[in-house]
């Protein structure tokens, strides 16, 4: 097996399709490596990548929008084919098989997955409030 891990920003929001009844969240990540060449200029060279991840899990579709960060990992395919044109192209696409969030341009939870600062998940300090209520019940 080959796998691919790419770290980007997403070039425009999701798409969220069914096919033959499974759900497909269809997106695309730009990777952009930065790198002097052999006269010392500043070059950069952005990579794109279709991905397509093959999930129930839809609801994580909400948040991937265009400009956020994004960590992804799955099995790399490369695709020829011929433009109207007649010259040869090439794309690289990736079935993920993993997705994680990392943030976003100028936000202030960057890092975090997002899962926090998107209200998802239960905060710190009101688990440990949770929890010191519930000592009360025991019945020892």
């Amino acid at each position: 097996m080959i796998k691919m891990q790419v770290i980007g920003n997403l070039g425009k929001d999701c798409v969220v399709n069914t096919v033959n009844g499974k759900n497909v969240i269809n997106f695309t990540v730009a990777h952009t490596e930065r790198y002097r060449d052999s006269q010392g200029n500043q070059q950069e060279k952005t990579t794109w990548v279709d991905c397509a991840y093959w999930t129930d899990r839809t609801g994580i579709s909400q948040y991937l929008v265009k400009g956020k960060q994004v960590y992804v990992e799955g099995q790399p395919e490369a695709r020829s084919f011929q433009r109207n044109d007649g010259t040869p192209g090439a794309s690289l696409s990736l079935r993920v098989r993993d997705v994680q969030l990392l943030g976003g341009r100028g936000e202030a939870g960057a890092g975090n997955g997002g899962y926090q600062s998107a209200g998802l998940g239960q905060s710190a300090t009101s688990a440990a409030t949770d929890a010191s209520e519930d000592v009360d019940d025991l019945p020892f």
